[in-house]
């Protein structure tokens, strides 16, 4: 391949270059079939075993036990934000939604739209630069479930814990973290999220929903909507999002050879050991606006303390070829997403960039 960019993209993200070179050696004919996978019919073969081998490698490598459902659907992750209260939201129930950012937020809007919710906390008062301790998160005994978002990619923060639910169902939206760190399932009833930040391609969104949780969807909900529907068919209940699950399927291969879930974590911990320490070091010129217990791994968010000094950061980096350092527009400032697939060797780079352009500037 010819020399790639930096890519600190927060979504669609950077994938490994040997998955972008299966993807195009394959791409004109699918293992000697005489056709891509991306002709293939959905009910066929060779779409069939690929699609199972994804399905059994992310089981293995997340630790999924026998009583959950996993499969992929189109819509993207925000299609779960409506799906999950009109499945489990019964009436007369209230469920508890921990609002810590842009995308736990919007979850939330949207459940209130569809029956009750108790916001257990709000972190608007901190400009959502913190969480509550989770051992701090007690859910209502008769709550329909509690909801929260494992890492908000926008503000940079990430739990580094769970909160004990006991009988209370608990669901995680893991867009951006998922297979970052090893997960005890089990503590969770359902677990999905979009594969565009550490999996694959934009285009799916996986769902692992412990079997349980079935029962509670209503009959009159209209088949697309209604999990069981597609739990029945393994995802398969219409077409699915076939190029975006290959690319799913090639990626969980490269994490099983890089280490599996462990490896992902001790990479992404040198990542952002390299970046947190070079913000904190150059403080005269960098800081994190995000509380130091719950620093993301996959998003680090960092500010420049002068604005036009920041805009010059950001030129001379995407001058040098590293592209999407700016901040999300509804905050400013800067933004590395370090997911997995992004070579520790490139982290490096804007760090040593980093301490270059403090100590022209500082």
């Amino acid at each position: 391949m010819s020399e790639r960019k930096l890519n600190f993209f927060a979504g669609p993200s950077v994938l490994p270059e040997e998955v972008l070179a299966e993807l195009k050696d394959q791409i004109g004919e699918y293992q000697d079939n005489g056709f891509s996978m991306i002709e293939a019919s959905h009910r066929g073969p060779a779409f069939d075993t690929m699609y199972h081998e994804c399905l059994d490698l992310f089981r293995e490598l997340l630790g999924i036990p026998e009583n959950y459902s996993v499969f992929f659907l189109g819509g993207g992750a925000t299609l779960q934000f409506s799906m999950i209260p009109m499945n489990f939201l019964g009436a007369g129930q209230t469920a508890d939604y921990l609002k810590t950012g842009t995308w736990s937020n919007g979850a939330c809007n949207d459940a209130q739209k569809l029956g009750n919710v108790k916001v257990l906390f709000d972190g608007k008062d901190s400009n959502y630069s913190t969480l509550p301790a989770p051992e701090s998160v007690t859910p209502d005994a008769d709550a329909a479930y509690l909801y929260l978002c494992s890492n908000e990619t926008i503000g940079g923060i990430e739990w580094q814990g769970w909160p004990e639910t006991g009988n209370v169902p608990l669901i995680a939206d893991m867009s951006s973290d998922i297979l970052s760190r090893p997960v005890p399932v089990e503590k969770f009833a359902m677990i999905y999220g979009g594969v565009q930040k550490n999996l694959g391609p934009a285009g799916a969104t996986f769902v692992i929903l412990r079997d349980d949780m079935l029962e509670r969807s209503p009959a009159n909900l209209t088949s697309y909507l209604n999990y069981n529907t597609h739990a029945k068919k393994d995802g398969l209940f219409n077409t699915p999002p076939v190029f975006s699950i290959w690319a799913v399927k090639l990626v969980l291969e490269w994490v099983k050879a890089h280490g599996g879930a462990q490896g992902m974590a001790e990479r992404a911990t040198r990542k952002a050991n390299l970046l947190y320490n070079a913000i904190d070091s150059l403080d005269s010129v960098f800081y994190s606006p995000v509380d130091a217990r719950y620093r993301s791994k996959m998003n680090v968010v960092f500010r420049l303390r002068d604005e036009e000094l920041e805009k010059q950061f950001l030129k001379e980096t995407a001058a040098m070829g590293m592209l999407g350092l700016k901040g999300h527009r509804s905050v400013g400032g800067c933004r590395a997403s370090i997911y997995n697939s992004l070579p520790e060797e490139s982290v490096a780079v804007l760090a040593d960039y980093m301490k270059e352009f403090a100590r022209k500037n500082g």
